[in-house]
């Protein structure tokens, strides 16, 4: 039967046309280094090296064998590389399903550090609401989804990463434009331009909660579904919203920014993948968002959070 071994011996001895130096070369005797050479011949029933007191001399076909030899060593080497490097997390194909809201913040940043520092892992990416991307990950659509908690599926595992705060947004010339901080209760006769329950129940819970607890019920004007909509109606003077502060990196003019003096707790953005199903790269995509965005919370802050929260 013929070995990887006996293919590494003929190699060294077709190169050198020595079988004292392909002996050393190797590191080993040469009278065992003959044997396997002729074990070879044997196997093979062909002669393919011509050997006198004087020389040795490939024959025809010991030359079409040295070529392909060389080939299938080749050929195991970096069969054995490509292995080693995707179950290190270095090669392969990640599924990635991403919110909209995350495309002015986190995901061109994770995108971006992952690519380079994995340019052998075939990134498929997928713009998602948070459910689309629970039943997605159910069924294997995508390996792993940057979305918000709260997550309610035992088989998922969830490890938020960046808390947002929300603000207070309104149009130019606004009688709070100029003011510091707004006081939920002062919000109380305003019109306001909400997100709508149905693509985007987190943020009309939270907000409609946080203003009930201010002790008013918020009067809507306007109902819409993407941050940058929310704004655009803002500034055309349709009400005043409330949003998570990534909206602060769509630079649209016109508007104004608020901190809330109440401090709601923050929403969460977090990497969620099913618990069972952790493969190399996607234990290298999280291994490289928790280095990207490590927990230092300040003392008293209430910005710390587990990093990885098993459900």
């Amino acid at each position: 039967m013929i070995e990887t071994r006996h293919l590494r011996y003929f190699v060294a001895v077709a190169e050198t046309l020595h079988f004292g130096r392909a002996a050393e070369r190797l590191n080993i005797a040469q009278p065992a280094l003959s044997r396997q050479i002729q074990q070879l011949e044997h196997e093979l029933g062909i002669v393919l090296l011509e050997r006198s007191q004087r020389r040795v001399r490939l024959t025809p076909a010991g030359r079409l064998y040295l070529e392909r030899a060389t080939r299938l060593l080749d050929d195991l080497a970096k069969a054995t590389n490509d292995v080693r490097r995707a179950d290190a997390g270095h090669a392969g194909r990640l599924s990635v399903g991403f919110i909209h809201s995350s495309t002015y913040s986190v995901t061109p940043a994770i995108l971006g550090r992952y690519h380079a520092s994995f340019p052998d892992v075939e990134l498929v990416l997928h713009e998602m609401t948070i459910f689309e991307q629970f039943r997605a990950l159910r069924e294997n659509v995508i390996d792993i989804g940057i979305l918000r908690p709260p997550v309610g599926d035992p088989h998922l595992s969830v490890m938020p990463f960046r808390d947002e705060d929300f603000l207070v947004v309104v149009p130019e010339g606004h009688r709070l434009a100029g003011t510091a901080l707004a006081a939920l209760a002062d919000l109380a006769e305003e019109t306001f331009v909400l997100f709508e329950q149905r693509k985007s129940p987190l943020f009309y819970s939270r907000i409609i909660s946080m203003c009930e607890g201010a002790g008013f019920v918020p009067q809507v004007e306007q109902y819409a579904n993407q941050i940058h909509t929310v704004l655009g109606l803002v500034r055309a003077g349709m009400g005043i919203s409330i949003v998570p502060e990534v909206a602060r990196n769509l630079h649209m003019p016109g508007i104004h920014f608020l901190p809330i003096r109440e401090a709601p707790s923050p929403v969460q953005v977090a990497l969620a993948w099913r618990s069972l199903d952790e493969t190399p790269t996607l234990h290298s995509f999280r291994a490289m968002v928790a280095k990207m965005f490590p927990i230092n919370p300040a003392p008293g802050s209430n910005k710390g959070r587990p990093r990885r929260l098993e459900r």
